[in-house]
């Protein structure tokens, strides 16, 4: 199966036009119509993706709360 991949922003919701294809006519395709994500939720997904790995790497030498205090009071000075 070959793939033909195009970009097209919608003009009006009830039909899709699609112009300059290289099909031949007669010539059966298929169609899949994927919308854009959208930005923002994909970047909070993967901040929640960040924090998850984050965790995981101080699961098994968790900071105390003397460190997280040392670590503010260090970001405070500029350190």
């Amino acid at each position: 199966m070959n793939a033909y991949k195009t970009y097209i922003t919608i003009t009006d919701p009830k039909q899709v036009v699609l112009s300059d294809l290289p099909f031949q006519a007669g010539q059966k395709v298929e169609v899949i119509i994927l919308a854009e994500d959208n930005q923002r939720a994909t970047l909070a997904a993967e901040l929640k993706k960040l924090f998850k790995e984050i965790q995981a790497t101080h699961a098994d030498h968790p900071l105390t709360e003397e460190e997280i205090a040392a670590e503010i009071e260090a970001y405070r000075q500029g350190e």
